[in-house]
């Protein structure tokens, strides 16, 4: 038997409320972030994220192991104190997304490019090394 509370499971209540999908206010709110699209062929992988606003001097890019991290910090505007202001929705803080990209990427041949506000990259790929193994005793 579950509950139900006006045709909703009450458990999920706020399921929709902080789904981007649903509210983009709300979940802008909780977790503030960039939108990215990662396509593939067979000489890279190509990586772009929207965003606005944003300067090339705030945006970061590294790579450990296999992950890419982009990471970039917006700061808060200053307050016109003689504005009275009815409504302020423009976001401020540091985001960041990590992607795990696999074995196969040629870590030291990873180009970025930012401009009007798209940031590009381009992670060439590599054929992967072998993975060695290691034989365990037994005891």
């Amino acid at each position: 038997m579950s509950l139900k509370l006006y045709g909703r499971d009450p458990l999920k209540m706020f399921e929709d409320v902080f789904n981007d999908k649903v509210s983009p206010f709300f979940s802008s709110m909780i977790t503030p972030s960039f939108r990215v699209d990662i396509s593939e062929d067979e000489k890279a992988i190509y990586v772009s994220a929207d965003m606005p606003g944003m300067k090339k001097e705030d945006v970061k890019v590294s790579m450990e192991d296999d992950v890419l991290c982009i990471s970039a910090e917006r700061k808060q505007e200053e307050e016109e104190k003689k504005k009275g202001y009815h409504r302020i929705e423009r976001s401020w803080g540091s985001m960041s997304r990590s992607f795990s990209v696999g074995d196969n990427v040629d870590g030291e041949n990873i180009e970025a490019s930012y401009d009007n506000g798209v940031l590009k990259i381009t992670l060439p790929k590599k054929e992967p090394e072998p993975k060695k193994g290691k034989e365990i005793e037994v005891k």
